[in-house]
């Protein structure tokens, strides 16, 4: 049966071209009028007229705005920091003027420097980090908007069967090259199909605040990437210990305030299924 195109939203994908902002436009382009952008001349990007070449370091998103006309804007960006920035105080400009809705991708990073526990959406953010810094800036700018305007997503490790992470993993694997494991580290993960589905039902649901998209269990790292390397048929994979601290350390985003239904949460064993071949 076909599906029913909702009209009514225009969806703009920023990073559409990255590995999780191609996931999210593959969700969505078959329920919404969808549109994306991306970095890199690539012939099917080229192609898709749906998709717009935008350099965050040079290009003006106003003209990819006035285009599109947007209702929910979904930022996947990734580039230079301060560039990025700019972007995303021009997307409030155009949200505030437009009644329209931004979902921003965040990071666990935010977190970064607590390492005593798990992290929870209403706790305080604080990082020792470049990269958790940066994410904390663009979510302060965006707190500050009307509520119902802002979804902001903070994200733990995504894996994936097409995923940066794994596909490194198995170029370490076929070289026999030493792969990077953290055995103090704690962490919750995720997977591309998982995120993609629960952006997809907080749109529908017309969801805002933030949320907290990592599986309800948390592992360590080390046992984590060495049970990847068994789904992935390894025999005899090789580890590299990297120790940043004495103690254990906590960078994961749990749920308490906004749990979405039990179908769209995860364990870390259902990422691991997934990789199974």
């Amino acid at each position: 049966m076909k599906k029913e195109v909702d009209k009514k939203n225009r969806i703009l994908v920023l990073g559409a071209s990255g590995f999780l902002g191609e996931a999210i436009y593959k969700e969505l382009c078959s329920y919404f009028r969808t549109y994306g952008t991306y970095r890199t001349d690539n012939y099917s990007f080229d192609k898709n007229q749906h998709y717009f070449q935008y350099h965050v370091e040079e290009d003006d998103i106003f003209e990819i705005l006035e285009a599109v006309k947007p209702t929910v804007i979904i930022s996947a960006l990734r580039g230079n920091f301060s560039a990025q920035i700019i972007a995303h105080a021009h997307l409030t400009e155009y949200i505030v003027a437009n009644n329209a809705r931004l979902i921003f991708l965040s990071s666990a990073n935010v977190f970064d420097a607590y390492s005593k526990f798990p992290s929870y959406e209403l706790d305080k953010t604080l990082s020792h980090s470049m990269y958790g810094h940066f994410k904390i800036k663009i979510e302060n700018m965006l707190l500050r908007l009307p509520k119902k305007l802002v979804t902001i997503i903070r994200l733990p490790m995504v894996f994936g069967v097409h995923s940066p992470r794994i596909t490194e993993i198995k170029a370490f694997l076929k070289e026999g090259a030493p792969i990077e494991v953290f055995p103090n580290l704690i962490m919750n993960v995720t997977t591309d199909s998982k995120v993609t589905q629960q952006i997809h039902y907080i749109i529908n649901r017309n969801k805002y605040g933030v949320f907290h998209l990592g599986s309800n269990d948390l592992v360590h790292h080390d046992d984590f990437i060495e049970e990847i390397t068994a789904r992935l048929g390894a025999s005899k994979p090789t580890f590299k210990n990297v120790y940043t601290t004495n103690d254990e350390r906590y960078l994961a985003v749990m749920s308490k305030e906004n749990k979405l239904p039990k179908h769209l949460q995860l364990e870390s064993s259902d990422i691991l299924k997934e990789l199974e071949i």
